[in-house]
C-alpha cells in the first residue's frame, strides 16, 4: 500500500515520536526508521515518500508497519531431535 495524501506525512526525523518507546523508555533512533524503510523487518518494509529532499512516512503508514510486524510469523526455530531419530539416523550411518 502506498502512502496517501490524506495521511498525516511527516518527516522520518519526527516520525520517532510516533513509535512507542522500546527500551528504557527511550524513542528509537531516526536511523531504525531508515533501516526499516531500505531492508525492513520480516519481510515487512515501512512505507515511505520524499518530500522535496526529505525522506518521509506517515502516522498511519508507522501504525500498517507495527500491525504487518505483529501478524508476521516469525522464523521457525529447529526442531529438537528425539532420541528415537537420533538412534535412527546412527544406525542409517552404521554407527
Amino acid at each position: 500500500m502506498a502512502i496517501r495524501i490524506t495521511e498525516r506525512i511527516v518527516p522520518l526525523s519526527e516520525a520517532t515520536k510516533f513509535v512507542p518507546p522500546v527500551r528504557n523508555g527511550r524513542r528509537i533512533h531516526v536511523s531504525t526508521l531508515y533501516r526499516w524503510a531500505d531492508r525492513g523487518v520480516q519481510g515487512v518494509v515501512l512505507e515511505t515518500c520524499k518530500v522535496g529532499g526529505t525522506r518521509c512516512t506517515s502516522v498511519e503508514a508507522i501504525e500498517r508497519f507495527i500491525e504487518a510486524l505483529s501478524k508476521a510469523t516469525p522464523p521457525s526455530l529447529p526442531q529438537k531431535p528425539n532420541a528415537d531419530s537420533v538412534e535412527e539416523q546412527l544406525a542409517r550411518l552404521g554407527i
